[in-house]
């Protein structure tokens, strides 16, 4: 066998099958893996403090077993940073704090789970995973948007909800054998109530769970995800409430910002979001104390950048094969997204991208649960929209990150990241349809 055909049956069937065109690919993946590899080797050996996260994160869980109120900062030994998660989080944080193990070791810990991350993402509409999509995968974990490296970088666990993200996915989207999506349905279920019970860390990510109506599902069974889901995200809250009373009235001053002299969450600080750019852009105009136009704005940009063209893109593709006598537009698309389960993962994974990117508060380390979703569909690009997306959402900010540029504390990542919504969109505007079997094609 020859090495260019080596290549072809590497790179598989959702590139382009010339040798000249695999060759080329072949070549910017093998660099974009050097300039992940490079960034991640040039962190390590840099002397910095890392690692901020996990030790407010542990401290917290310390101070908690003293007796001590974890929403207080002067009760957390050695940080200024106050502990932003519910309380019902301090006893299932434990294991992982015991015996500083995590914060001693935990470079180590989050690069195991970020390889283990990339095996366990599904694949779309094929029950067996090659080599070439599992590179592609973890090569998108590792190096999109910089995502990881800010997760090594504080310690976040961001990295856990990663994860735990990666498997609601799998368990989601895992296909049939026999192409029926109503078997396993059981499973289906505990991933929406796994993903549910992530977005629950972060309370400003919950509109994600709506994405779970484009599982190629019947109506009724889609509302039970979307219910089960949204058990998931409350029952956090409601344990918290219930049965940590006293911690949960603390959570509720800490992150309203009505404890003095200690750090607060606020939707409009330093971070990389749609809401922040809005509110930038007002206050050059001399507007920024206007807090409902500034939201006015932030949802006309979600709106016209992200969540219109992506709905328009959905109705364009299922509406545009035969129609049947009847059924209402919602019905029609229920049908479509049945008799298409290929297109309904990709657009269901795509409509999660979307709704994340247009979080109002969307920190740095967040875009590693983003890469986490360009993951999935990152292997199913053909040529030009894979080498796209390489470029744009690895390469460059790699390239930005590894000369020493810090991107922070600017939008280079939300406009990294919106470019590669944009070339999902477009790949699935061109192809909406790719991998379905030949009669299903219009």
């Amino acid at each position: 066998m020859s090495d260019a055909t080596g290549i072809a049956r590497w790179l598989g069937p959702s590139v382009d099958t010339t040798a000249r065109r695999n060759t080329w690919l072949a070549c910017l993946i093998a660099l974009t893996a050097l300039l992940v590899l490079g960034n991640l080797v040039s962190d390590a050996t840099l002397p910095l403090n890392y690692g901020w996260d996990v030790r407010v994160n542990c401290a917290a869980v310390d101070a908690h077993d003293a007796g001590l109120d974890p929403y207080f900062v002067k009760n957390l030994k050695g940080t200024r940073f106050s502990y932003p998660y519910l309380p019902v989080t301090l006893d299932a944080f434990r294991p992982l704090c015991a015996g500083n193990f995590l914060v001693g070791h935990y470079r180590g810990v989050y690069l195991v789970l970020v390889v283990l991350c990339a095996l366990i993402l599904p694949g779309l509409g094929r029950a067996r995973t090659s080599p070439r999509d599992v590179a592609l995968r973890m090569l998108c974990a590792l190096g999109a948007f910089v995502g990881f490296e800010w997760v090594l970088a504080s310690g976040n666990f961001a990295m856990l909800a990663g994860v735990l993200t990666a498997v609601a996915l799998r368990l989601l989207l895992r296909p049939s054998a026999s192409g029926a999506w109503d078997r396993g349905f059981p499973l289906r279920l505990g991933g929406a109530a796994l993903l549910g019970l992530v977005t629950s860390f972060k309370l400003v990510f919950c509109p994600v769970l709506a994405a779970l109506y484009f599982v190629p599902l019947p109506r009724g069974r889609k509302l039970a995800l979307i219910a089960v889901a949204a058990l998931g995200f409350a029952l956090p809250i409601l344990i918290s409430r219930v049965f940590y009373a006293d911690l949960f009235a603390s959570w509720l001053l800490a992150i309203a910002g009505q404890i003095p002299d200690q750090h607060a969450v606020d939707l409009v600080e330093t971070n990389p979001s749609l809401l922040l750019l809005a509110h930038s852009l007002l206050e050059q105009a001399g507007l920024g104390d206007s807090k409902p136009l500034m939201l006015a704005v932030y949802a006309l940009a979600a709106l016209a950048l992200v969540l219109v063209p992506f709905a328009l893109s959905v109705l364009r593709a299922a509406l545009s094969g035969p129609v049947g006598a009847g059924g209402s537009l919602l019905a029609r698309l229920d049908r479509w997204l049945i008799d298409h389960p290929h297109a309904a993962s990709r657009i269901t994974v795509l409509a999660m991208f979307a709704l994340y990117v247009t979080s109002p508060r969307l920190k740095e380390y967040a875009f590693f649960e983003l890469a986490v979703y360009a993951a999935v569909l990152v292997a199913d690009l053909p040529a030009l929209a894979l080498a796209a997306m390489l470029g744009a959402g690895v390469l460059a900010p790699g390239l930005i990150s590894m000369t020493g540029h810090t991107v922070e504390g600017s939008f280079t990542l939300l406009i990294v990241a919106l470019t590669c919504f944009w070339i999902l969109l477009l790949d699935f505007r061109a192809e909406p349809m790719r991998r379905e079997p030949e009669e299903l094609r219009p």
